[in-house]
């Protein structure tokens, strides 16, 4: 969904906002039209709350465009938390899933009050429009902390060894960079070409940011074996490095589709198991062979080191260790010397 596709059903205060952060703060557009869609669905719930629209409107028929100033000033706390319980309780979690489940995840509610959040702070520090913020007191939602899910190292050489087919070469490239350079799926998709060196990948993660991932033996190997073949096709994309049948530059769903098919080719779980769960099991298998966290911090692209912090609770061998270290550890009081005697004995 591009915001931009939409504007001429985009109010201006909405798309001044959006401008601001794709032109001046530089996010990327997958988070500037995260944006778009948070606030979207809150301008609507807000018209169908305060009685602007029939109340048997769908909220997805819903327009905006007459949302203004006066509009988002009158906007109060206590109609921010009524459509957090709207969307912990009565929206769709999944708009296009036959079966509809109601109440969204704690982490995607998190996320919709964080547009909320930057959008009032934009127009009372940025924009000036407001004197006062109204969600500045705003709470976000509790987010249960999980341990990421991670292949181990005989589950990733199984993985590994079980690409095949015509795309062989294509796909255990992807599965090898996946595995050894802890790449989000976006910043795999985005490969160029030119993003390819003799020792290294540039690598254009969030936000626009470069950075520079090295590579090991079997990732240049398996790069190389790529290109041979990658060489010798026509491509509609001439940029792009993987390419679809259709010599077009991959998609996501594609390269979701391409794990999900070997991680059942090597008998794993392909519920359990991602895309994404490759960036962990690159991260956490780096962390448990010596890899520092502040490198591997660089490595994966986190802004913040406490993002990456969490797979150093992800290694169960440490904290056996740590536990078998306690000098208590075999201390039993029914083995000591005189126990189970009493003062009358």
């Amino acid at each position: 969904m591009n915001w931009k596709a939409d504007a001429d059903e985009t109010p201006q205060i909405l798309k001044d906002f959006l401008t601001y952060h794709e032109t001046i703060r530089g996010h990327s557009k997958n988070t500037v039209d995260e944006y778009f869609l948070d606030l979207r669905t809150f301008f609507r719930y807000l018209k169908l709350h305060r009685g602007l629209v029939p109340r048997a409107t769908e909220l997805e028929n819903i327009s905006i465009c007459d949302v203004d100033l006066d509009f988002v000033r009158t906007v109060t706390l206590s109609e921010v938390y009524d459509y957090l319980s709207y969307l912990s309780r009565d929206r769709v979690k999944n708009q296009h899933s036959r079966s509809a489940e109601y109440g969204i995840s704690a982490a995607s509610r998190a996320r919709k009050i964080a547009s909320i959040k930057s959008f009032y702070k934009y127009l009372t520090g940025k924009a000036k429009l407001l004197t006062e913020n109204p969600v500045q007191d705003l709470d976000s939602p509790k987010i249960p902390k999980t341990l990421p899910r991670y292949l181990s190292l005989e589950e990733s050489q199984q993985l590994l060894s079980a690409a095949d087919g015509k795309n062989r070469a294509r796909d255990y490239c992807i599965l090898c960079i996946f595995l050894n350079c802890g790449l989000r799926i976006s910043e795999l998709v985005g490969l160029n070409l030119n993003d390819v060196r003799p020792d290294n990948l540039r690598i254009r993660g969030k936000g626009d940011k470069e950075r520079v991932v090295y590579l090991n033996d079997a990732t240049k190997a398996a790069i190389d074996d790529y290109l041979t073949v990658r060489r010798g096709i026509a491509a509609v994309d001439r940029n792009a490095l993987f390419l679809s049948n259709r010599r077009t530059r991959l998609s996501r769903e594609t390269i979701h589709s391409i794990v999900k098919k070997t991680l059942l080719k090597a008998g794993l779980d392909a519920e359990k198991y991602s895309a994404h769960k490759l960036r962990h099991t690159a991260a956490t298998l780096m962390l448990q062979n010596g890899v520092d966290v502040r490198t591997l911090q660089e490595l994966l692209g986190h802004e913040h080191l406490n993002t990456t912090q969490i797979y150093t609770h992800v290694d169960s061998g440490a904290l056996r260790g740590a536990a078998s270290a306690n000098p208590l550890g075999n201390f039993r009081p029914d083995r000591q010397t005189g126990q189970g005697e009493t003062e009358d004995d």
